[in-house]
């Protein structure tokens, strides 16, 4: 026997029939809204000049992480930190996390 399962997005503005899932962000939230597409069109024009302003983030802090704590580097970039924590006279670990400081101090000169 077959399945088959419609899903039907209302819009969360007027309670129409809505044709996509907007997805946007801030203060540290997510949101997301079903809207059609007058509606949709109108949320992008009116978010459109702050969105050419603004600078793209990377990703949200984790929840639960202190304010201004030291993230720890990707791994990838570890063995690229250890060279340069060599090369400008840092004693750091081959194995093992790498100091915040010495993190801040990558950081700060790239």
């Amino acid at each position: 026997m077959a399945t088959q399962i419609q899903t039907l997005l209302i819009d969360d503005l007027e309670g129409g029939e809505a044709k996509e899932t907007v997805f946007f962000a801030i203060d540290g939230t997510s949101y997301e809204i079903d809207l059609n597409d007058k509606n949709a069109r109108n949320l992008r024009e009116a978010l459109s000049p702050f969105v050419s302003s603004a600078r793209r983030a990377e990703s949200a802090p984790a929840r639960g992480r202190k304010r201004g704590a030291a993230q720890r580097p990707a791994r990838d970039k570890s063995s690229e930190i250890r060279a340069w924590a060599k090369a400008h006279g840092l004693n750091v670990s081959e194995r093992g996390r790498i100091a915040s400081h010495i993190v801040a101090q990558y950081e700060a000169a790239h």
